[in-house]
């Protein structure tokens, strides 16, 4: 099972992918962030094998989180 996180301050990006993700034998979402802190802070929590992050979100943005 491939545990996927989706990092994206638009929620209708969020559950389209999350849709998508869910159709997918294998794989499995086990979080969304709204925000590039949101995202490293569930990454250190939920450990996923994938973080699907945004570029552009206020705040800090996905390259600065992946960091």
């Amino acid at each position: 099972m491939i545990r996927v996180l989706l990092a994206d301050d638009q929620e209708l990006v969020r559950s389209g992918f999350r849709l998508i993700l869910e159709l997918a034998d294998g794989i499995e979402v086990v979080g969304e962030a709204a925000d590039g802190r949101e995202a490293v802070r569930l990454a250190k929590e939920l450990l996923p094998d994938v973080v699907l992050m945004d570029v552009r979100m206020p705040g800090l943005g996905g390259l600065e989180a992946t960091r």
